[in-house]
């Protein structure tokens, strides 16, 4: 069965990338970047407080262009998708198509690929 892709609530302020060049970009995009962890802790527990279940609030993302396509799982069962708006909010043309067992492997990817480059990274250290 095909996922259901939904927006992200409009109840959870979106953040928003603000750089006019006058300021110290490293300092904007941290601070952003806070944000970005702080609404996706906020629709995670909104998701979750819906409906449990496994990988429910895991975020899956996809190569689009300069960046990337984000999800956010509220359901595997059937499978409910939440786009997250986030960068420059890509959508990833195919995640209609995707199945359960595909959105499993895909975190199950993303989980080895973080822990891989963990490990490298304290190696490098």
């Amino acid at each position: 069965m095909a996922a259901k892709i939904y927006s992200a609530p409009k109840s959870i302020k979106q953040p928003i990338f603000n750089y006019t060049g006058k300021e110290n970009y490293n300092k904007v995009f941290k601070a952003y970047r806070k944000d970005e962890t702080r609404y996706c802790e906020k629709l995670r527990e909104m998701l979750l407080a819906r409906k449990k279940g496994k990988n429910v609030g895991e975020i899956i993302s996809f190569p689009v262009a300069d960046g990337a396509a984000e999800y956010m799982i509220a359901s595997l069962r059937p499978l409910e998708l939440v786009h997250l708006p986030l960068g420059d909010a890509w959508d990833f043309q195919y995640a209609h198509l995707l199945t359960a067992k595909e959105v499993n492997k895909k975190i199950e990817e993303n989980k080895a690929m973080a822990e891989f480059f963990n490990k490298r990274n304290k190696k490098q250290s």
